[in-house]
């Protein structure tokens, strides 16, 4: 699985919808661009999580909004990369910062939905600046295709019905759908601590 944003078409970006705008006005001239800025910002969740157009106004995001922001840029410049889902076995090796976390409920991993791109066939993960990409090691469960507008409820939807069938098959973990929750919201704050 490749990380780098460096692989994303280096197409001049064009005037041509909302999302593309704001990334040019934040100075980036091409797509390719455009991805390194997003890579650079660090990473948090923003104020509304299922709004991906406030990332360069909180210069801030998660592998949701991020990722978002890039797919609707390529929608409005007709590039064919695409949003995707996909579950992972989130744990300190492929994602440093939530062992600590998993640790003090007696977890090593927990399912995890993160977004990226999909561009000719390989899985792009621009989320988090100075660490290696979550993707770079992990093991996808299950992937989907989604829009830009769908990583509020939708993304919600698929993660936490994953999450279920993954508790009922591992009835060894003593706890509910809203405890596992609550230890993956612990793990992305946890994240988003500098």
């Amino acid at each position: 699985m490749r990380a780098s944003w460096e692989v994303l078409p280096d197409a001049a970006l064009a005037d041509c919808g909302p999302s593309s705008a704001a990334l040019r006005a934040a100075g980036c001239d091409t797509f390719r661009a455009a991805a390194a800025y997003l890579h650079a910002l660090p990473y948090g969740r923003n104020s509304d999580r299922a709004d991906y157009t406030l990332v360069v106004r909180e210069g801030r995001g998660t592998c949701s909004t991020k990722h978002a922001l890039l797919a609707a840029v390529a929608a409005e410049q007709r590039l064919p990369v695409s949003l995707t889902i996909g579950i992972y076995a989130m744990s300190e090796a492929n994602t440093p910062g939530v062992a600590g976390v998993l640790a003090a409920h007696g977890l090593a991993s927990i399912p995890e939905a993160h977004c990226y791109l999909t561009y000719r066939g390989e899985r792009i993960d621009i989320t988090r600046s100075g660490v290696t990409p979550a993707l770079a090691t992990a093991r996808l469960e299950q992937e989907w295709t989604i829009q830009p507008s769908q990583i509020g409820a939708h993304k919600l939807h698929l993660h936490r019905t994953y999450l279920a069938r993954w508790l009922r098959a591992h009835p060894e973990v003593p706890l509910t759908i809203e405890d596992l929750w609550r230890v993956r919201e612990d793990c992305i704050a946890a994240l988003s601590k500098p």
